[in-house]
């Protein structure tokens, strides 16, 4: 497999991980000192995974079903550094039970470490709906 659909299939791995509240999984993926910017950190940088536990264990206490598809990606390689571009559709259930589909445009950032490659730093924003 080549790199670029190995960075692929991880960032899709790390979405899934999301969506289905595997905490652990999503360990796996990440560097413990991930940082990032996304809606929910108000225009600051955030360090370390105890932010994204939060909301991880808040939105899946409800067992509600989720998909996540990746659309569009575009992998840059940078030596050990990759750069994976995307938008992330996000299909759930509201509480009316009508089918509701989100959109963000995300920037994962990926660094190999040993051999394997972990996810260092991401970019999220909300899309327009």
């Amino acid at each position: 497999m080549s790199d670029q659909a190995t960075l692929i299939n991880l960032t899709q791995c790390l979405l899934e991980s999301i969506a289905q509240g595997h905490w652990e999984a999503y360990c796996e993926l990440c560097d413990p000192s991930l940082t990032c910017f996304e809606p929910e950190a108000v225009g600051n940088l955030v360090e370390g995974m105890d932010f994204h536990r939060f909301y991880f264990d808040l939105e899946h206490q409800g067992g509600r079903k989720v998909q996540t598809t990746l659309a569009s990606p575009h992998v840059r390689i940078l030596g050990d550094t990759a750069i994976v571009s995307y938008i992330r559709l996000t299909q759930s259930i509201d509480a009316a039970g009508l089918p509701v589909t989100r959109s963000s445009e995300e920037t994962r950032v990926w660094h190999k470490q040993d051999g394997d490659w972990k996810h260092v730093h991401f970019h999220r924003s909300s899309a327009p709906q």
